[in-house]
């Protein structure tokens, strides 16, 4: 979240920010809380000073009489500040809920507007993959080689779930290693992190876990939920932490399941693997100073690039436009995949993201760093990226490496974990 003295003094540029992003929000109501607030702690302070001075007169007083009034005033002084107190703590709270609404800043580069048109291609790497053949699309592809069974995935646990069967399995594990040894040459952490967390962490990396619209499933009866991406497991890992600024960056790579209910989503990705309620998927996750956040931005982005050139699958990367960013992002850079039979003549669709939250997230969760240049602590900027993740890329994998008679040839990044297969072919 904005700090509330940012907004006080930036008033007009939060107002113009929120209106770039598309965002409705309240802007003046954080500073009509805001002196809402100082006041009730100022008077709270009054009164405790006059309930400590007449504590104090009690034990001084020698008159009976005189010391019950002081007794009598004592109580009420007490009672009057407890009223203060829960007054404060109501303010805060709505205070909280208003600037909770407000998003994070955005960088002056990034491209205004709320279409994809909007969005600003950066970089091509690749030629769309030509066939000569028409290509077939990823679901036909997966049923014939008996890859994935969306028939048996519906039965036991509804629509947009799905089994992974034979190479796919292959597949999808090859992907995940081919990923981690990748990150763990950059000096990433491998971590594997819980498929739960609690909603209060949710919220503090910018999600809504309540509501209409959301996309978290929720656990009944407790405040837990399903993750939606090891981006809120891996910045929840040091809330309520000081970091030693030496130690900063702190890297981290982290594998988990991934669960979305894709409430709202469009109707043209229901088929297949591209929106689905589960996946698997590698997520990078950085700590790191304010001076350090836009360069390994860069170098998050450098890293995605890396793994799919590696894969040697065509792709695009955007500058996502204001309107597309997230509360959380200061700046967000999608990689999106050539995909052949995705559309009318084949389309990108993306496959990764890299935001820089800069200290959005870090203040909503309360970790902090120090060190030797600066006096007291100061919030960390936070970053995150996927690396790979893996029902989407299993969609660019077998439209781009599809053959005229319905195999698949293996990418040679890949091979060392596919047990000497070179090839996917339909069973005997």
């Amino acid at each position: 979240m904005l700090d509330p003295q940012y907004i006080r003094d930036h008033l007009e540029a939060v107002k113009a920010n929120c209106k770039n992003r598309n965002v409705a929000a309240d802007v003046d109501r954080v500073i009509a809380l805001d002196d809402e607030r100082k006041r009730l702690i100022s008077a709270m302070q009054v009164k405790q000073q006059e309930a400590n001075a007449s504590a104090k007169s009690v034990g001084q007083e020698k008159d009976p009489a005189k010391k019950q009034d002081a007794i009598a005033r004592g109580r009420q002084l007490r009672e009057e500040v407890g009223q203060l107190d829960a007054q404060h703590k109501q303010v805060e709270a709505d205070l909280k809920a208003v600037v909770s609404t407000i998003p994070n800043m955005t960088h002056p580069a990034a491209p205004i507007g709320a279409l994809p048109e909007d969005n600003k291609v950066i970089k091509v790497w690749g030629e769309p993959t030509k066939f000569d053949f028409k290509p077939k699309d990823h679901v036909t592809l997966a049923e014939a080689l008996d890859l994935v069974d969306f028939e048996a995935g519906s039965a036991v646990a509804g629509q947009k779930f799905y089994f992974l069967k034979n190479e796919a399995v292959l597949l999808e594990l090859a992907l995940i290693q081919y990923a981690m040894d990748t990150l763990l040459k950059h000096g990433y952490t491998p971590i594997i992190t819980p498929d739960l967390a609690r909603v209060d962490v949710l919220e503090g990396i910018g999600f809504m876990p309540r509501g209409e619209g959301t996309q978290i499933y929720s656990i009944a009866n407790s405040d837990l939920c399903l993750i939606a991406t090891a981006e809120i497991t891996l910045g929840g890992m040091h809330r309520d932490q000081i970091m030693d600024e030496a130690k900063l960056p702190r890297k981290y790579v982290g594998l988990s399941h991934c669960f979305r209910t894709e409430a709202g989503a469009p109707g043209r990705d229901t088929r297949g693997l591209y929106r689905v309620h589960q996946f698997t998927k590698v997520e990078m996750f950085v700590f790191c100073t304010p001076e350090q956040s836009d360069a390994i931005h860069e170098e998050i982005r450098e890293i995605e690039e890396a793994i799919f050139q590696g894969l040697k699958l065509p792709y695009h990367v955007i500058d996502t436009c204001t309107g597309d960013l997230g509360g959380p992002a200061y700046r967000k850079y999608d990689l999106e995949a050539w995909m052949p039979a995705r559309g009318k003549d084949g389309e990108y669709g993306e496959v990764t993201s890299t935001s820089n939250c800069t200290d959005f997230q870090a203040r909503r969760l309360n970790i902090r760093y120090k060190g030797p240049k600066h006096k007291g602590t100061r919030f960390v900027h936070t970053l995150n990226g996927t690396a790979v993740a893996v029902s989407r890329c299993l969609v660019a994998l077998l439209e781009n490496y599809q053959q005229a008679d319905g195999s698949v040839v293996v990418p040679d990044v890949l091979r060392p974990w596919m047990g000497g297969r070179e090839r996917i072919e339909r069973k005997s």
